[in-house]
């Protein structure tokens, strides 16, 4: 027998794969996880009742082209069906795009810290990554633009961002569009875009009609409670919609899926109400870590970002402590998401009792 082992990419020994957020435990006691960005609230009845009638046929293969799917995200938001692609949520569509545009020699830009699929889908599709920094904790759009060069394929901008939750407004993000050359995609990642309150933040779905070299991404898995079942979709112009679906993983939206997405559309005027409840919750949190003396980054998203440097594995403990789980990000800070109203308590209720520096 012989002692070799199968090869496998390098690439897979010098990245981590993408670390879910943690469920807490609290012996004794109820726990919270504000880890994952989720909504708080499960789907609405008419929503489970269509999943319950769809899972009578599980069975079957979901349909490939998700066309009635398409159709409800092209209506509902007023787009041509070719403009639409959709996936595995909308870090699938984000593997789709890398897939659709990756090739030896290719550079993705994004800034950094942001969304922390983009580093290793970016390595799994052999791109290479150059990481732009943050400026107070937002997108500094003038370096990105600064960083892009003839090998680069393609930007995200995460509007809100992920994890800071600051936001791009619309002249600053037309600038920089205006300075991308037109044989470059820019993804703006909207997977928060249903929290956003500041008028000075685009849509990018009316944005994206006059560039075609810009596409959007949404999700169903934050606002629309839909994070189990892992359903997103991408709006952009013709070829670019095109290009992604060539690159989507057969049956990958299955058809519990595709039908409680349809059914959430349907049922958003009641949704939108639960997501204006996360945003009042969002803005006691807020409030109340200010008063407490936290440095709290304004925020359009579900959660709330806290620069802790040093002390943030340690608060993160402190958190796990208390039966809440936070997201920590070593060295950095943590982002916690919005719950109901007993898990932001309980979370307060650790960051008020925390001793800080200075």
């Amino acid at each position: 027998m012989s002692a070799q082992s199968p090869r496998f990419r390098p690439i897979l020994d010098q990245f981590a794969p993408y670390k879910p957020g943690k469920t807490p435990s609290a012996p004794g006691g109820r726990s919270f996880k504000l880890s994952s960005n989720e909504s708080p609230f499960g789907p609405l009845p008419s929503v489970l009742k269509v999943i319950a009638d769809a899972a009578c046929n599980v069975n079957r293969y979901p349909d490939n082209g998700a066309a009635e799917l398409t159709e409800a995200i092209a209506g509902h938001f007023r787009v041509p069906p070719s403009h639409v692609a959709v996936g595995c949520g909308s870090v699938g569509v984000t593997q789709q795009l890398l897939e659709a545009v990756g090739e030896p020699g290719a550079e993705v830009v994004y800034a950094w810290r942001s969304f922390e699929a983009y580093p290793y889908l970016s390595d799994l599709a052999g791109v290479t990554s150059v990481r732009v920094p943050l400026r107070d904790e937002a997108h500094d759009l003038a370096a990105m633009a600064r960083a892009i060069t003839g090998r680069t394929r393609l930007v995200f901008v995460c509007n809100p961002n992920n994890p800071t939750g600051t936001v791009v407004r619309r002249a600053e993000l037309e600038e920089f569009l205006g300075q991308v050359p037109g044989d470059c995609l820019v993804a703006l990642d909207e997977a928060y875009a249903e929290y956003v309150r500041d008028p000075g933040v685009p849509d990018g779905l009316d944005l994206y009609r006059d560039w075609p070299n810009l596409a959007v991404l949404r999700t169903f898995s934050k606002a629309y409670g839909l994070a189990g079942l892992r359903v997103g979709f991408l709006v952009g112009h013709e070829p670019v919609a095109a290009a992604v679906r060539k690159t989507m993983l057969t049956f990958t939206v299955n058809a519990l899926a595709q039908a409680a997405a349809v059914a959430s559309l349907e049922a958003e005027p009641e949704l939108l109400e639960r997501v204006d409840a996360v945003v009042s919750e969002r803005n006691r949190v807020c409030d109340e870590l200010r008063s407490q003396g936290w440095a709290v980054p304004p925020t359009e998203a579900n959660f709330v970002w806290l620069r802790l440097g040093d002390d943030t594995a340690d608060f993160a403990a402190a958190c796990d402590r208390a039966g809440v789980s936070v997201r920590p990000y070593d060295g950095e800070g943590a982002r916690v998401s919005i719950g109901e109203r007993e898990a932001n308590d309980a979370f307060l209720a650790v960051a008020k009792a925390y001793p800080r520096r200075g």
